[in-house]
């Protein structure tokens, strides 16, 4: 199945709740102030956030005007050019090596599956991948991660249960820089704001990294799971306060009709999304870009 398919098929959900609701309302008359309140309601509906939403309306209420759009499809295509030009707004991200991909988010997102996803991603690259199972704090997650290592033929580097998991990151990266590994793939345990030593935690294994392998190419991914909507803007905003984020991973996709969160990350945040789960699958990890999100929104 093509990229191109695979995103289609995720969005499934979104783009029915989205498209069905928006053609029913286009059908039913004017582009008038009732319109653009029903459909400010639409967007707030699949996670798109009030004041994104109110943002976009105003503008197609703007551009309708003044290109006196009448159909279904002007004003479908209309949304789609706004979405595209005002809310792309952050930077994409090329992975350079060696890299170090330190994976972090709350509890439950899906990490240590993405990161499994993210080794068979990169090793169909043809990249040297190394996990690090810095997970330390959650029984089995360790072994978990040594189920992936196996399903994709990786190395992981590991401690037992309990142990410093900025020491698992130091070890992780003499293998790395020994074994000259392009992308080091490193978990975390799963956490919440409140919980400030393991917030700490996240700290120390930031400045492992910056002090150990100064010359690699750090990214902090933080794991989002597509069907909380608008609480993945808490979470970003959360993490932000202790490390420094580069990117977003969004999971669970398919399952959830709230993809227009990626809209107000992107708006709100000027974060980029990196990679998104499309399916349970081991290949079921993509590259995110955000003009073929918008085509196979509507």
């Amino acid at each position: 199945m093509g990229i191109f398919k695979k995103i289609g098929n995720a969005l499934k959900k979104t783009r029915e709740a989205l498209a069905r609701r928006i053609d029913s309302l286009l059908s039913h008359g004017e582009l008038d102030d009732d319109f653009y309140d029903e459909l400010t309601d639409i967007l707030i509906s699949c996670d798109i956030g009030v004041r994104t939403s109110m943002d976009i309306v105003d503008s197609l209420r703007t551009r309708a005007r003044k290109n006196k759009l009448r159909s279904a499809e002007d004003v479908k295509n209309e949304l789609k050019t706004i979405l595209k030009e005002e809310f792309s707004q952050a930077d994409e991200i090329e992975i350079e090596y060696p890299a170090i991909i330190t994976i972090i988010g709350v509890n439950g997102v899906g990490k240590t599956t993405t990161l499994g996803k993210l080794a068979r991603y990169f090793k169909n690259q043809k990249k040297e991948v190394t996990l690090v199972a810095g997970d330390t704090f959650r029984a089995a997650a360790s072994s978990q991660l040594t189920e992936w290592a196996e399903r994709t033929k990786t190395r992981i580097i590991k401690h037992s249960e309990g142990a410093d998991a900025a020491a698992v990151v130091y070890d992780g990266i003499s293998s790395a820089r020994a074994k000259k590994t392009d992308v080091l793939l490193v978990d975390t345990a799963g956490r919440l704001h409140t919980k400030t030593n393991l917030m700490e935690e996240l700290k120390k294994i930031d400045k492992v990294i910056n002090r150990e392998y100064p010359e690699a190419h750090k990214y902090n991914f933080i794991v989002l799971d597509a069907t909380t909507g608008q609480n993945a803007l808490n979470q970003i905003n959360a993490f932000s306060e202790f490390v420094t984020l580069d990117g977003i991973i969004l999971t669970k996709l398919d399952g959830t009709a709230k993809g227009g969160v990626v809209v107000a990350i992107e708006k709100e945040y000027h974060l980029p999304v990196v990679f998104i789960g499309v399916g349970e699958g081991v290949d079921d990890l993509e590259k995110f870009d955000y003009n073929e999100f918008i085509d196979n929104l509507f």
